[in-house]
């Protein structure tokens, strides 16, 4: 009795723990994707004041909001490039390495271009904007090249692909549209304009090797020319003939 309670008793612990889990787990999905909306939703807002100030600051902080916006959409696209396109080809694994190296780099740029948005010498802002400009152009240059690499290098897969099929596809067409009709005439027997001679009875200067001399057709008996009348039958309903008289 008492290892049925035991037993009864650890059921009920391992339960608890599995819907403990269950619990942790789900609310940690539901967390990771509660941040992942707000992080999203924040980052639209920004991008959207980005733009806002570009247009609407002009200067040296108008210039500085393009190259935030420029630096952030590069990125950006780069890393969704290469983390749709390294679930089909592991090569571009090696690439998420560069790009996590380069998105120091511009995690860092973008950090200084947000604390000289609210710098107020103007002048030394412009002196730092040929330096930031350049920065920025490298970074998202190497951006810009991996994206386009890894999308070409999609793009020649898929070419590829498509080649190959059009190829299957064009010998299993040729394969349906090739039949053989049943109804060809024979190819004709070569004829001869000469007549066969007839086969000698006996040959001349010729050695067989067979034991038992080769069987000749019988001869047809011959049939007489025209065939001699045979007596008339007689039947009892005829008269006799009568005999034919001398006087």
């Amino acid at each position: 009795m008492e290892a049925v309670i035991a037993i009864f008793a650890l059921l009920f612990v391992l339960f608890l723990a599995a819907g403990a889990y269950a619990t942790v787990k789900v609310v940690g999905a539901a967390k990771r994707g509660v941040d992942r909306t707000i992080t999203q939703a924040r980052r639209t807002v920004e991008d959207h004041t980005l733009r806002a100030k570009s247009f609407a600051q002009p200067g040296p902080a108008g210039e500085i909001a393009q190259l935030r916006l420029k630096l952030r959409t590069s990125m950006r696209a780069t890393q969704e490039a290469l983390q749709a396109g390294v679930c089909e080809d592991e090569s571009l694994k090696e690439s998420l390495a560069l790009f996590a190296r380069l998105s120091e780099h511009g995690r860092e740029l973008d950090g200084e271009l947000k604390r000289l948005e609210s710098e107020p010498d103007r002048t030394t802002l412009a002196q730092r904007l040929p330096s930031l400009r350049e920065r920025t152009g490298r970074i998202t240059s190497s951006a810009d090249s991996l994206r386009w690499a890894a999308r070409d290098r999609a793009h020649r897969f898929a070419d590829d692909d498509l080649d190959t099929l059009h190829a299957q596809i064009d010998v299993e067409a040729g394969a349906l549209r090739h039949w053989t009709t049943a109804d060809d005439p024979a190819p004709a027997q070569a004829s001869s304009s000469w007549p066969q001679a007839p086969a000698a009875d006996h040959a001349s200067g010729d050695q067989t090797w067979s034991d038992t001399p080769a069987a000749r057709p019988a001869e047809t008996p011959a049939r007489p020319a025209i065939t001699p009348p045979g007596p008339r039958p007689s039947y009892p309903w005829q008269k006799k003939p009568r005999p034919e008289s001398t006087t």
